[in-house]
């Protein structure tokens, strides 16, 4: 060890016998450099507590080696965060990247957050989700030539790098199972018209209804931004109407729940009086409520894309073959054993 006690690169090169050089590529995963050796580098350097001087790395590269994920609170999806961040730490795992969290509000696209990021060098890469159709944070991004990967698709000619899900998909399916479950009035709560994916799931879920010729409901008082006592009261109202929706495709868990809770305020049955079809991401409402079917998103796979795709942009990557739509993964019996 130095006089100062904090392991240098000269440490780890006289505990391995290489040199100095040697394991600075090593550590920074050249491809010269073997496998082998990079492995044992790297467990020496673990071992003894190395820690890269940040401040050096960047002026010899050029490089913050920090990827900045722009995270949204996210109430209707249970475990968006941990599952999402899951995902980006297993695609980063054994490279130089670390990840740095901006909170983004639910209300806003934070392109004041990405100017700053962007103006200030913060990072080498950026991650976000809820995208506009013309989000501004794209358009600026592409403008600077800043690498990035957005978790949902936007309308912009201009091909960039994205990880989606299959909304459209979703919508459909769970629209045409409670519509062959016998279902004669389906509702789907949207999310707000501003983002992307809402227009996905409105153009599957009329799709579905259109092809079966039955009747719908989108409330406009309500979406899946709103609480979800706010949520609960509008379906326990339209519950008790005679014209209440039978049906319920929910973009979350904590919609479908808010939903069941509404109509049990009623005195009405799942899986009788009414059905609920509902994508899933955590294990919580199939164990609550086992009569809700699900469509599964696996969202620490989503983030894991992200990261690779992220790490292939930074490296120069061209965007063409970068763009990934994630589809459903279904949980209940093929529609075409439904009656």
């Amino acid at each position: 060890m130095p006089k100062s006690g904090k392991p240098t690169l000269r440490t780890i090169a006289e505990m391995t016998g290489f040199a100095v050089t040697t394991v600075s590529r090593a550590l920074g995963n050249a491809p010269q450099i073997s496998l082998e050796t990079r492995k044992h580098i790297h467990e020496v350097a673990a071992r003894i507590g190395y820690l890269p001087d940040r401040a050096a790395q960047r002026l010899k590269t050029g490089r913050t080696n920090v990827i900045s994920v722009l995270l949204d609170p996210h109430e209707e999806i249970l475990g968006y965060g941990i599952s999402l961040m899951h995902g980006l730490a297993k695609a980063l795992k054994d490279t130089p990247y670390h990840l740095i969290v901006t909170p983004n509000f639910i209300n806003g696209s934070n392109i004041d957050a990405v100017r700053y990021i962007v103006r200030n060098g913060m990072a080498d890469g950026m991650i976000f989700s809820r995208t506009e159709p013309f989000d501004p944070r794209v358009r600026l991004l592409l403008e600077k030539g800043f690498p990035f990967v957005t978790h949902g698709r936007t309308e912009f000619t201009t091909e960039h790098p994205y990880v989606d899900y299959d909304n459209f998909s979703f919508a459909y399916e769970a629209t045409k199972w409670l519509i062959l479950r016998g279902r004669r009035k389906p509702m789907i709560i949207l999310p707000p018209k501003r983002l992307t994916f809402s227009q996905h799931l409105l153009h599957g879920f009329m799709t579905a209804v259109r092809e079966a010729g039955v009747a719908y409901e989108i409330p406009d008082d309500i979406d899946l931004d709103c609480p979800v006592d706010r949520i609960r009261d509008y379906i326990s109202r339209r519950g008790g109407q005679a014209d209440a929706p039978d049906g319920f495709a929910c973009g979350g868990e904590v919609s479908a729940l808010a939903t069941i809770t509404g109509m049990s305020d009623n005195g009405l049955t799942l899986g009788k009086e009414y059905d609920v079809v509902a994508k899933r991401t955590s294990k919580l409402l199939s164990q609550i409520q086992p009569k809700v079917e699900t469509i599964y998103e696996d969202l620490t796979d989503t983030g894991e894309q992200m990261g690779r795709l992220l790490l292939a942009r930074i490296a120069g990557d061209e965007t063409a073959d970068m763009q990934v739509l994630l589809k459903p993964q279904f949980n209940f019996p093929m529609l075409a054993d439904a009656g």
